[in-house]
């Protein structure tokens, strides 16, 4: 019985830990109370929100391509999950991306429409 018990709990720990940006979205919306706008997240995305950036600063106006850093001028894998099957995958990097990111285009933290719209966004990108 314990270990039909241990293996069922790493069964679901790893499947609870395997994210992928549809599920961003979900939980984005889900957090917003409302559906995503692909339309309203590349507004946000291409335009400054109060800070001297916008995300397209350094992932550029299409994210499905490189970018680099409007600072440091390091190279930044594509944004956009169809060429980086990486991206959104994380909960813990999405969470601390988002934070970083938001903090220095809007001087403050994305609210959850708006993780999801941009989200929306990406996924739209091909």
């Amino acid at each position: 019985m314990r270990r039909t018990l241990a293996i069922a709990a790493l069964l679901f720990s790893a499947t609870a830990q395997a994210e992928t940006p549809r599920d961003f979205l979900t939980r984005f919306e889900k957090e917003a109370g409302g559906a995503a706008s692909a339309e309203r997240g590349g507004r946000f995305f291409n335009s400054k929100q109060g800070g001297e950036w916008s995300c397209a600063s350094c992932h550029t106006e299409r994210p499905t391509q490189t970018g680099r850093h409007a600072k440091t001028d390091k190279a930044i894998t594509p944004l956009a999950p169809a060429a980086n099957a990486e991206r959104f995958t994380d909960a813990a990097k999405v969470d601390k991306w988002f934070r970083r990111n938001c903090n220095d285009t809007a001087n403050r933290l994305c609210s959850a429409q708006e993780k999801a719209d941009v989200m929306a966004w990406l996924l739209a990108l091909k």
